[in-house]
């Protein structure tokens, strides 16, 4: 190992060397086991490719991109997604607002309802920088008359958009009664709560039909509500999209027919990354469904792994894997082996089609394998996984690093 050790939540990398910029190089590279494994791993040309893919397919429709920033919570990566395009960058809570406004994001969709005194404390600290723009969710009017209290008190007007929702879903208006009464409260509190737009997420329905037909009746409230002068903004906004649906509300927004007064915003997160799993499925119907996706070039790939080391062979057909439950997402899919190397060898070769986890506990791997396989104590594996927001969230850094696994960035998350 070079340099003195930092902790990265419990794992031990080289410190940077702060003198060298990104892309250059660290003089640290993983197969020649210069980095402490277990690692978390991004792979540079397939997050390029994912990024150009991603904004390339935005901008085929017209609209903008706001990516869910949840998934990685890494301030690195928020600034490589602005700088491709990005409208903004989307999140989740107040805490993570404040993450992203202290690493330089000065356009927020908080794709959540603002509840509590100290989350809005935190918002209105925010608030305070003029070149700070910060949309967040309502869904009640109890929530409006919270908030029109609270900012007013400040002197200060919080931008919202109404959510949707639907019956059995999670957040979100419900029917037009409900709608009604938000609108009322809305006009109440004008003067410290704007109502800029409209947002829906449409990923709480599991079928097509049922996701149009929704995405309608948001087009539909947004003309409603722009013809009655309702909205503070101009352009209001119309905000929609997960990672796994994204193309449906594309070409729904897209067809809506609005004019310059509305700017649509699509939030999709895991397409940064992707994986072997519930993305690589939901990819697989995207380019299914969608002309738009099928003409581009390949479609979105597998960037995130997980290298660990093999650390004990204690009877045929089985090996313990250096990695776990706190390593590596295990709720959509086990990780899969997907490359083998033995040191001091710095060129990897496929997994075998057999290799898999069985099992996982908190810092070990059941791998099940065959007895003539060539795999020994020591060796290096690198696993894909499925559910890119649940491995983010267990590491402090990832290791970007190049075609030739050198490491040529080191970017910190916060969870």
């Amino acid at each position: 190992m070079n340099g003195n050790p930092t902790s990265t939540a419990g794992r031990q990398i080289p410190s940077p060397n702060l003198n060298k910029g990104v892309g250059t190089g660290l003089g640290w590279n993983l197969l020649r086991e210069d980095v402490s494994l277990p690692a978390a791993v991004l792979h540079q040309p397939a997050l390029e490719h994912n990024l150009r893919w991603m904004q390339q397919f935005i901008a085929a429709y017209g609209l903008k991109l706001a990516p869910h920033g949840k998934t990685s919570m890494a301030p690195k990566l928020f600034a490589l997604q602005l700088r491709h395009g990005a409208w903004g960058i989307t999140l989740a809570t107040a805490q993570q607002c404040l993450v992203a406004h202290e690493h330089g994001v000065r356009r927020v969709l908080m794709a959540n309802q603002l509840i509590g005194r100290e989350n809005m404390a935190i918002v209105s600290r925010l608030l305070q920088d003029a070149d700070f723009d910060l949309f967040c969710l309502v869904d009640s009017a109890a929530q409006v008359e919270q908030l029109g209290a609270f900012f007013a008190a400040r002197g200060q007007r919080l931008q919202v958009l109404l959510e949707l929702g639907v019956p059995g879903g999670r957040a979100g208006l419900r029917d037009a009664e409900q709608l009604d009464r938000v609108l009322a409260a809305l006009e109440r509190w004008s003067h410290a709560v704007a109502l800029c737009g409209i947002e829906v997420y449409e990923a709480v329905l599991d079928s097509e039909e049922a996701i149009r037909t929704f995405l309608r009746h948001a087009i539909a409230t947004t003309k409603s509500l722009l013809g009655e002068g309702r909205f503070a903004r101009s352009p209001a906004l119309l905000s929609g999209a997960g990672s796994a649906w994204y193309d449906v509300v594309a070409a729904e927004f897209a067809a809506a027919g609005f004019d310059e007064r509305v700017e649509r915003v699509l939030r999709p997160g895991c397409y940064l990354t992707h994986d072997i799993g519930i993305y690589r499925e939901a990819q697989a119907k995207v380019l299914q469904r969608n002309p738009v996706a099928r003409t581009m070039q390949s479609g979105l790939v597998p960037a995130l792994q997980v290298w660990a080391y093999v650390q004990s062979l204690p009877e045929p057909g089985l090996a313990i894997v250096g990695m776990g439950k706190r390593d590596a997402a295990f709720d959509a899919g086990m990780p899969r082996p997907a490359l083998h190397a033995r040191p001091p060898d710095a060129s990897p070769r496929p997994a075998p089609a057999h290799w898999r986890i069985s099992k996982m506990m908190d810092q070990h791997a059941y791998l099940q394998i065959a007895g003539e396989d060539d795999l020994r104590v020591g060796d290096m594996l690198g696993f894909d996984i499925s559910h890119p927001c649940l491995t983010f969230d267990k590491w402090r850094s990832v290791l970007l690093v190049n075609a030739a696994y050198d490491v040529i960035d080191v970017l910190p998350t916060y969870f």
